[in-house]
């Protein structure tokens, strides 16, 4: 009886060790996939973010010009002003003109691609947002800043209506070769200081893509939103 216990338990322990040593195959398996995947995955993203890297785009001066300006008639993509960034974040002319209008290129440092063109005397008005924010200064600091620097009349600001116009885009679809930026979007702004709904008759919401409307009334900011879809 013992002897036949004791062959049972040998079988047992045989089974047990083959199982054991078959668990332990199969650990050795599955680390060897997992970190197989581990570094599929880091190759993807390494190979994504070298990727990413090879869309950013370097520009001239004139490949410069020629985007900020390419959504303008045509005798104002000649013509107008133009303004850019240096490697330091500040801004630098890049066309000098006595135009009406006034262009700024993509700033690099931001997400995406913004071309912003506007009427020439609301220039201090924008540079003085500009160098507010390089100083630290949140929006709504720069809104308020600028706001009381009006009032008191420190700070110049048309008193008629003033014209902005604002393509957003992504960096992908810049064609060099063309000056232009493929499926981005522009938007109109006109600044119509202190305007409210009663003395526009504009809404103060849209009901319809690219209806206008009337945004911040009653401030120095008010304005006519336009944004075709």
């Amino acid at each position: 009886m013992n002897q036949i216990i004791h062959q049972r338990s040998i079988k047992f322990n045989l089974f047990a060790l083959k199982t054991l040593i078959s668990v332990f195959i199969s650990l050795y398996f599955l680390k060897f996939r997992i970190m197989k995947n581990i570094f599929i995955g880091i190759s993807v993203l390494l190979t994504s973010f070298v990727f990413s890297q090879d869309k950013e785009v370097v520009l001239n001066n004139e490949e410069h010009i020629k985007l900020a300006t390419h959504f303008l008639p045509e005798n104002d993509k000649a013509e107008a002003r133009v303004l850019g960034y240096d490697g330091n974040g500040d801004i630098k002319v890049l066309r000098e003109s006595d135009s009406y209008l006034t262009c700024v290129a993509d700033d690099p440092k931001k997400k995406g691609v913004q071309f912003v063109c506007y009427y020439t005397q609301l220039e201090r008005f924008m540079q003085r947002g500009r160098d507010l924010k390089k100083g630290g200064k949140s929006i709504m600091e720069v809104r308020e800043i600028r706001k009381k620097e009006i009032e008191s009349g420190e700070l110049k600001f048309p008193k008629g209506q003033s014209m902005m116009y604002v393509f957003n885009g992504k960096v992908e679809n810049i064609n060099v070769n063309a000056g232009t930026v493929e499926e981005g979007t522009l938007r109109y702004v006109v600044y119509v200081p202190y305007g409210t709904q009663s003395s526009t008759g504009l809404p103060l919401s849209p009901s319809a893509p690219g209806m206008p409307w009337l945004m911040e009334p009653g401030t120095h900011r008010a304005h006519i939103m336009i944004s075709p879809k």
